[in-house]
């Protein structure tokens, strides 16, 4: 009966609508409910006190995507308030008016809306998981019930900038030497299809031999110019079809993953990077009050790594059976000796939060000065692979114009 009794209320579309009104002392009042109607309105309003005198629908222009760095500033904006000691309502009014982003204001008043209908912030939270994870749903679940919502949102708010500034360090060191080789590929094929054939034509008028990095340079050419279509829709084709199976595919993440670690240059960043992750969730998490064992649940998802994710599903499986974590930790054989003996050090202490931070901070520090001393190494050695490239095709097509100076 419960099961049928609940059908037609998930048919029902919500709509927002803006509303003003008298309470009870006379006073006009105004603002804005999500319900099925206009009869739930004013119901609703008519139960808190409020005469209804104006009622309208609310519309929203279609805005942005909503991006990790939208929720990010919004739990820093949040945090800032409520430890101001603005109501949790009006902070969200607050937010959700001065956000640029029209798709960030209708999430944020929509969730308000819930709150304001009697549901916990944090079960409010869930009913968007795209945007809230369970880490963050768990964190904020775990403020209000000890009354410290405002103290585990700011705790909340540095982990996720600390996260994102990690993400964007390593996104940038991988972009820069992929955006150059591209260009690289695209000037590469322009000089191939256009200005080579030019020069053949000059070349065959000469009748006489021509040197073979010359010769070389013209088969590739006609192969280029021939085949074209195959070579762009080819590689374009791969790069989709990889991606498509990259995201689609769980055992092609977790090689992928596994083969990320093992890089030569950029292996080292993106380990130390996950670490810096891993023991940040785990040290927000425990600060807040949560069990070690439920704490892990969030961990392995958010180092955001398969091989990790796998040694975290390990290591919660020994620590519920009564395995210290550090003794987990050293037989998942993915962490270096110093996290370990920190972690043991906290253990020891009943700092194991303390410790956790310490050594997230120490890694963060250490992907900034790699991600630092990458870029400085990448730049010069670009520099010489386009050289090679670049000026390996024009002395290629130059050098039959010097034999032909010094016969002459």
């Amino acid at each position: 009966m419960a099961t049928n009794a609940a059908k037609p209320a998930k048919q029902t579309k919500e709509i927002l609508y803006a509303w003003e009104g008298k309470d009870k002392f006379g006073k006009t009042v105004q603002g804005e409910l999500r319900a099925g109607g206009e009869a739930i309105v004013n119901a609703t309003l008519r139960r808190q006190g409020i005469l209804v005198t104006k009622l309208k629908k609310k519309s929203y222009s279609t805005g942005k995507k909503i991006t990790d760095a939208d929720i990010t500033l919004f739990t820093r904006q949040l945090a800032t308030m409520m430890k101001a000691g603005v109501p949790l309502l009006q902070s969200f009014d607050i937010v959700a008016k001065g956000n640029a982003n029209a798709s960030v204001s209708k999430l944020l008043q929509d969730i308000r809306a819930d709150v304001e209908t009697g549901t916990s912030l944090n079960q409010a939270f869930r009913k968007y998981p795209l945007y809230f994870d369970p880490l963050f749903c768990n964190l904020v679940g775990a403020g209000e019930q000890a009354g410290i919502l405002e103290d585990l949102l700011t705790r909340l708010a540095l982990y996720k900038e600390k996260t994102m500034s990690i993400k964007k360090k390593i996104k940038s060191a991988l972009t820069y030497p992929i955006a150059i080789l591209s260009v690289a590929f695209i000037v590469t094929a322009v000089i191939m299809i256009w200005v080579v054939p030019a020069f053949k034509q000059v070349f065959t008028s000469f009748g006489a031999d021509l040197p073979a990095p010359t010769l070389f340079v013209m088969a590739v050419s006609d192969f280029f110019v021939s085949y074209w279509y195959i070579i762009f829709g080819g590689l374009f084709g791969s790069v989709y079809f990889f991606f498509q199976a990259w995201r689609r595919s769980l055992q092609m993440q977790r090689t992928m993953d596994r083969l990320l670690l093992q890089a030569p240059i950029f292996g080292a960043v993106i380990r130390k990077a996950t670490i810096a992750r891993w023991t940040r969730t785990l040290a927000t998490m425990f600060a807040a009050g949560v069990p070690l064992v439920e704490s892990l649940d969030s961990v392995g998802g958010a180092a955001g790594n398969a091989v990790y994710l796998d040694a975290t599903i390990k290591i919660q499986t020994e620590v519920s059976t009564g395995t210290s974590l550090t003794v987990a930790m050293q037989n998942s054989n993915v962490f270096p000796t110093m996290v370990t003996q920190m972690v043991a050090i906290g253990e020891e202490s009943g700092a194991l939060d303390n410790m956790l931070g310490k050594v997230a901070d120490f890694y963060e520090e250490e992907v900034d000065e790699a991600v630092a001393s990458l870029s400085s190494l990448m730049e010069p050695l670009i520099m010489v692979i386009l050289g090679v490239l670049i000026g390996g095709l024009v002395v290629s097509m130059y050098l039959p114009i010097f034999k032909l100076g010094s016969v002459v």
